[in-house]
């Protein structure tokens, strides 16, 4: 029913829009135009993005915690349009950086100066595209609560919801200062800020809270992060061994998974120890049902 509801793999749409989408379509289309851009400009078909999940590591999953209380865990992103978006401005800033002479000792750490016209755009784009990737988690995660109820045959009491960002920048204030505060592979963790820490395809998830550790600007660590790089892995293990890995969850068994087995990522559980002083650990979750795009 997941994969009915959701369009999963990469380069895959929704036909048509939901209610529910086209009312967040139009938010996002305000925002653009308010922002003085058009989204279209850089992918035709955004707005029948809205709503998809893409592939990697993205997922849903349907987990228990030590209560089996029933968590609905979703694991996505500004999709295409947010890569598009991403790619135009990390040309700005190569194309900014060359026109200024600008010595680099890799192109990639090109820049763009605040109070620049060009860094000003980058952010209005930036922060749209931020924005698409919470309401597409937004409106996935309401398709997959849909099917949920229609499974029970009853409606989900939704006790709490978290949705929060991991690749992203923002205004934040430490150390006496406003300064622009780009997390990548990290989640905030103010205080008292509810947040998500995943593992992998098959092992244990983490619902937390944040510390508000000074010294890691309130910040915390998205997930286990990977052990083996994708090739590496599909030459390293077997699709038995993903089936091993996966026992007692419900996933679709196929050998596009195999650089997602769990044994590819780090151990979760080592990463949390880890992150002690950044998080108190809410819930410890286990899942039941994995759901990937290829």
């Amino acid at each position: 029913a997941i994969e009915r509801a959701i369009p999963l793999s990469a380069g895959n749409n929704n036909r048509s829009l939901t209610d529910s989408a086209r009312t967040r379509v139009e938010e996002l289309s305000d925002d653009a135009a308010a922002a003085g851009f058009d989204p279209a400009s850089y992918l035709k078909g955004w707005r029948l993005q809205l709503g998809t999940l893409g592939s990697g590591n993205h997922f849903i999953e349907v987990s228990l915690d030590e209560e089996d209380s029933v968590w609905l865990f979703l694991h996505s992103g500004s999709r295409g349009v947010g890569n598009k978006i991403a790619q135009q401005h990390i040309w700005a800033a190569q194309n900014y950086c060359g026109k200024r002479s600008i010595d680099l000792p890799d192109r990639d750490l090109a820049y763009l100066e605040e109070g620049t016209e060009e860094f000003d755009r980058y952010i209005a784009e930036l922060m749209w595209a931020q924005k698409f990737a919470l309401l597409n988690r937004e409106e996935m995660m309401d398709r997959v609560i849909g099917c949920f109820s229609d499974w029970t045959g009853e409606a989900v009491q939704e006790r709490e919801r978290i949705n929060c960002h991991h690749n992203y920048t923002e205004v934040e204030h430490h150390y006496g200062k406003d300064v622009w505060l780009s997390r990548k592979g990290a989640i905030d963790a103010s205080p008292g800020r509810p947040g998500l820490i995943p593992g992998s395809m098959g092992t244990a998830s983490y619902v937390v809270e944040g510390k508000g550790y000074a010294p890691s600007l309130n910040s915390a660590p998205h997930g286990a992060g990977r052990e083996y790089s994708r090739t590496k892995a599909r030459k390293t293990f077997s699709q038995e061994q993903l089936r091993k890995a996966m026992k007692g969850i419900e996933f679709r068994d196929t050998p596009a998974f195999i650089d997602e087995i769990p044994a590819a990522y780090k151990d979760i559980d080592a990463v949390m120890a880890d992150a002690k002083d950044l998080v108190t650990v809410k819930h410890v979750l286990r899942q039941i049902v994995n759901v990937k795009g290829n």
